[in-house]
């Protein structure tokens, strides 16, 4: 082991007792020009940092600029895998919607944040450091209780040992020594080499199991490492429970409640039917259409159906275990209570987007994304939704009151959507499917004469593009057959 006079000094350090002496000594040392410096305290002191002169850190600016990368990478990913490597519409918002976006994006902005200031602060404090040539100094042990002390590094551009001990005698500064360099080695041990490459391998392990589990097939059951989790309590639309006497896991509404803002429209509107002429026919299933909406009239009755079932709907499909058919005698709404107004119509189209066309497609043909797929993986218990434009769906012959009834309790397949969607905007709805209807049987007669014109003039400008893209593609077929 070489002296100390062979030891590379790298600065010099002073002790103070008190924090106004420490201060001082910060503020003399600045205005001398040293830049290079620092002070241990056993607890923080306000103003230390304007006192040794140091300028405001870059961290914020590299943590932003993280952020910023962060943000832009969600954008970027999102739109690219939901609107151009695999678009797909979710409850009909659009390809890009900025809005759906924001919660990934959140998430990325503050990840790459995190990183830039956990790894920022690393590099601008230069760490990792494994030892520090102060420790060497035994009289330092004692910042971490009742001393302070000032450090100017010997790398510093004005450093002069005379210059800098003059101002230490000055403050009031005690034990002035030199900072000699560390014996210990600079070298990371070879145990936490070793450790890391353990880390590493073992990281990479359940990566080879996965990769292993998606290239092959096993009769053994899944491993669950969270066994609550893949199998929960929770009990599914329709399945049985034997918690409850009457054997299903749904439970009905509580008789008498109405949800806000429903409680000031009538039965009509809540239910598709005028409740007046079919208490005149039938008055035990007006009751319970009654008493379903608002609560409990007379005795209950445990086994009648509920409202919208196919006893309540009167379906006019045939039975195909007796071969009979039933008459619809249901007084149906056959007008729709909220109008056709423009409001109506663009109210019904955005819960339309939102609800209905997953399954029956946006022009309401039946060819939604969720039929499209049921066929592409040839679905053995998909039904196919219904196209909204055959003639059995029109209003004369499926009155408005009726579809809103289908669209509050389901028909086959399709579920019941008066606990997800307000009375009004399935009215809303009904409104935009018939507009629907007519467009599909639209007449000219029926567009104002300001708008004719435009109208023909570009249809007819369609019409003669397909004529020359026709042309286009018999020439080569002509081509080929002369030769």
């Amino acid at each position: 082991m070489s002296d100390n006079n062979e030891k590379k000094v790298h600065g010099i350090v002073a002790e103070y007792e008190s924090v106004d002496s420490l201060l001082n000594a910060c503020r003399r040392v600045r205005d001398a020009g040293y830049k290079k410096t620092d002070a241990y305290t056993p607890f923080p002191v306000h103003g230390i940092d304007k006192a040794l002169g140091i300028k405001p850190t870059v961290l914020p600016w590299i943590v932003l600029g993280c952020g910023l990368t962060g943000t832009v990478t969600a954008l970027v990913m999102q739109i690219w895998m939901n609107s151009i490597d695999y678009p797909y519409i979710i409850s009909g918002k659009p390809y890009i919607s900025l809005p759906a976006f924001i919660p990934v994006a959140f998430e990325l902005t503050v990840l790459f944040s995190s990183f830039g200031a956990f790894f920022g602060m690393w590099a601008l404090n230069g760490l990792p450091r494994l030892s520090n040539p102060l420790f060497t100094d035994p009289r330092f042990d004692r910042v971490t209780d009742d001393r302070f002390f000032l450090y100017v590094d010997a790398s510093d551009d004005s450093y002069d040992e005379k210059a800098v001990r003059e101002i230490y005698e000055q403050t009031g500064g005690e034990h002035i020594n030199n900072v000699l360099n560390d014996d210990s080695s600079d070298k990371i041990p070879k145990p936490i080499f070793m450790a890391w490459g353990l880390v590493i391998a073992a990281s990479v392990i359940p990566l080879l199991i996965v990769l292993k589990m998606r290239v092959t097939n096993s009769d053994q059951p899944r491993f669950h490492i969270f066994y609550d989790m893949d199998f929960s309590p929770a009990k599914d639309a329709q399945q049985g429970s034997t918690l409850f006497a009457d054997g299903r896991a749904m439970r009905p509404d509580v008789p008498g409640t109405v949800a806000r803002g429903d409680s000031n429209y009538d039965m009509n509107f809540m239910t598709g039917v005028e409740i007046d002429k079919l208490s005149a026919t039938d008055a035990p299933r007006a009751e319970r259409l009654v008493r379903l909406s608002n609560g409990p009239i007379g005795p209950q009755d445990e086994n009648a159906a509920p409202a919208g079932e196919e006893s309540d709907q009167g379906s006019d499909e045939s039975n195909a275990a007796s071969g009979e058919t039933t008459k619809d005698t249901t007084p149906w709404l056959t007008s729709n209570p909220l109008g056709n107004s423009k409001e109506v119509l663009l109210q019904g189209e955005k819960y339309f987007g939102i609800y209905c066309s997953v399954c029956h497609g946006m022009n309401g043909g039946g060819n939604g994304l969720v039929n499209r797929r049921a066929q592409k993986i040839l679905s053995q218990t998909w039904i196919p939704p219904s196209s909204l434009h055959q003639e059995s769906l029109y209003s004369n012959q499926y009155p408005d009151g009726k579809l809103f009834s289908t669209i509050s309790n389901g028909i086959r397949k399709m579920p019941g959507y008066a606990g997800q969607i307000k009375a009004e905007d399935r009215w809303a709805i009904v409104a935009y499917v018939r507009a629907l209807q007519l467009s599909r049987n639209a007449n000219i007669d029926w567009i104002p004469e300001e708008k004719r014109a435009e109208i023909l003039e570009t249809q007819e400008s369609v019409q003669q593009k397909l004529l020359e893209e026709a042309k286009a593609e018999e020439q080569p077929q002509d081509a080929a057959a002369e030769k």
